[in-house]
């Protein structure tokens, strides 16, 4: 975790997923609402992979809005939670 992924030659699989961003804070249903739609979440996804490529790193991408399958192995454990807005 000391090295960039850069120096590591390490890749990044940048997928969408719409449920990245549900709140979970209430309820047993995640809330979406403040998910972007489609029409403003796919320049964003674009710029975010652009970003990611102009730094020089590598980068797979999935395909926006469809059902995919991925398979990995976590090499790990490692979570980490980035939220921005988050307040308790």
């Amino acid at each position: 975790m000391n090295l960039d992924i850069r120096e590591a030659d390490g890749a990044l699989l940048v997928v969408s997923e719409f449920t990245l961003y549900g709140d979970c804070r209430k309820g047993r249903r995640p809330n979406y609402a403040e998910a972007a739609p489609p029409d403003a979440a796919l320049p964003l996804y674009h710029a975010f992979v652009d970003s990611l490529r102009a730094l020089g790193v590598k980068v797979e991408t999935g395909e926006f809005r469809a059902m995919m399958e991925l398979e990995l192995v976590n090499d790990g454990p490692v979570t980490l939670l980035l939220d921005s807005e988050r307040t308790f």
